[in-house]
């Protein structure tokens, strides 16, 4: 099982498939709801594995989600996305794994109080910019990388959404994946490991696909926020109290 007990490989697999199949629906949510649980569980596993998946699951979205991308604002985040997988990968380099994991949990309750409290962003070329190298910091760094491109999109259509930040997410994945493997802290375990939650991954799409018909995202974005904050809380707890 890739040297990751059994116990601790059914908790992540089950928060993989969780987060999947809420990204399936709203267009975000492995990291949200993943990201937390792993770094618990087996934080060596952190950031690479959910980077790893999150090439993976957009690739999925795009199948089903590719005429309403917005090629122009991808244009302006991602040359600075590049810049923010910099700093990200430094963070990755000098934090410990109690840092790490304080760093995922207030990412998560950082981005959750954002979302729910709706706060509207204008997309300018500036505030693209901005979210793409705030992105590029915290996806590398933590793998949550999507929540300050959410918030500027989160007025678009469902499905301009789903797939522009689909795009985000795969090219900004494979950027971090770079920049992870130069500096040495992306493992074979690590990619051992995402190999094996792949079945998650697809099992929460095939989940989501159908339920994103029949669920409004308005219905899915409360309980998402409050399982992520609420996972991520106890990670901050645990991190601080080593």
């Amino acid at each position: 099982m890739g040297g990751v007990g059994a116990g601790a490989l059914a908790l992540v697999f089950l928060a993989v498939l969780l987060g999947s199949t809420v990204q399936a629906v709203v267009g975000l949510g492995i990291g949200l709801v993943a990201a937390p649980v792993i770094t618990m569980a087996t934080p060596g596993l952190m950031p690479g594995v959910l980077i790893a998946l999150a090439l993976v699951l957009p690739c999925v979205t795009l199948v089903h989600d590719h005429d309403d991308i917005d090629w122009g604002g991808l244009g302006w985040s991602l040359p600075s996305r590049v810049a923010g997988t910099g700093l990200g990968v430094w963070v990755v380099a000098h934090f410990s794994e109690r840092q790490l994991g304080v760093s995922v949990g207030a990412m998560v309750i950082v981005a959750v109080l954002l979302t729910w409290q709706v706060v509207t962003v204008p997309i300018t070329r500036t505030s693209l910019s901005a979210a793409g190298f705030i992105g590029g910091v915290t996806g590398t760094a933590t793998s949550i990388g999507g929540p300050p491109y959410a918030l500027l999109y989160q007025h678009r259509p469902a499905p301009q959404i789903r797939s522009t930040m689909a795009v985000y997410f795969v090219i900004g994945a494979a950027i971090s994946l770079v920049g992870l493997t130069l500096s040495g802290d992306l493992t074979r375990h690590q990619l051992h490991v995402s190999l094996l939650l792949l079945p998650a991954v697809l099992l929460g799409v095939l989940a989501g696909v159908p339920l994103r018909r029949r669920l409004p995202a308005e219905r899915v974005r409360p309980a998402v926020l409050l399982i992520s904050a609420s996972s991520a809380v106890v990670l901050v707890v645990r991190s601080l109290m080593g």
